[in-house]
């Protein structure tokens, strides 16, 4: 059975070229343009996999899915995001992400991702992964 997949992404356009890639891996059960209807929407549809932009209008990517996360959904959230620094990733994971890749990678990178954690693993964008890591260490380190 293919994964059941959500598109969050504020920016119509953006949204349905993601749709177009990732029908290669998956069916795209819907496509939201804020962090409040994602919250809605992923109550309602189960999905697998959540693909969501970090910045939404009003509730963003990340508290959307500290929201559903803390409501028990199942869904793997992969963020794809313009925002390359080492914190906000490392903040993303921390709350629970399975994914961090930036927008402007190419778009086969985004199935590798979504193929990644369909395997139960964690994808984080190789372009800032030396950096993320150091920032979980330190973090880590102080508390």
């Amino acid at each position: 059975m293919r994964p059941r997949l959500i598109i969050a992404d504020d920016h119509a356009m953006v949204a349905e070229g993601l749709e177009r890639i990732m029908t290669e891996v998956g069916d795209v059960v819907a496509r939201v343009g804020d962090g409040a209807q994602l919250v809605d929407v992923a109550q309602r549809l189960a999905p697998d996999i959540i693909v969501s932009d970090v910045t939404m209008p009003g509730l963003s990517g990340i508290d959307a899915m500290r929201q559903l996360k803390a409501q028990g959904s199942k869904a793997k959230f992969i963020f794809l995001t313009i925002h390359t620094e080492a914190r906000l990733a490392a903040e993303a994971i921390r709350s629970g992400a399975s994914g961090y890749v930036l927008k402007h990678a190419a778009g086969e990178e985004l199935l590798d991702a979504i193929r990644s954690v369909l395997a139960g693993r964690t994808y984080l964008t190789p372009l800032v992964t030396r950096a993320v890591i150091e920032n979980l260490m330190q973090t880590q380190n102080r508390g």
